[in-house]
């Protein structure tokens, strides 16, 4: 029997913001605030998502620049394909070929 439990792979009001996420994730955060968010993701896929987005791909201080980076090409081409696509049957396609070319596996 299939279930009818929908989930939602989003922010909700109980998240904390990205910038907290970020901060968690490069340890400049309060430690008490770092136990609740660490709590939080253990329930929340996207926010622990997000949080392994930045482990992954470390953000520039803004200290570092005055102006921003460009986006490199395959977020791009994936936030492209989701905007451009509302149904979704294009997301697949591109976040695989996101994560082929940030992450190209060995074959040996």
């Amino acid at each position: 029997m299939a279930s009818s439990r929908k989930t939602d792979f989003c922010k909700n009001e109980d998240c904390p913001s990205s910038q907290e996420l970020l901060e968690y994730q490069t340890g400049d955060i309060e430690r008490e605030r770092g136990v609740d968010i660490r709590i939080h993701m253990g329930g929340c896929e996207f926010c622990a998502a997000e949080a392994e987005f930045y482990s992954r791909f470390p953000q520039i201080s803004d200290d570092a620049e005055d102006e921003p980076s460009e986006i490199p090409e395959p977020l791009f081409e994936l936030a492209q394909a989701l905007l451009s696509d509302p149904h979704g049957k294009a997301t697949a396609l591109a976040a695989r070929r996101l994560m082929s070319k940030s992450f190209p596996t060995k074959i040996f």
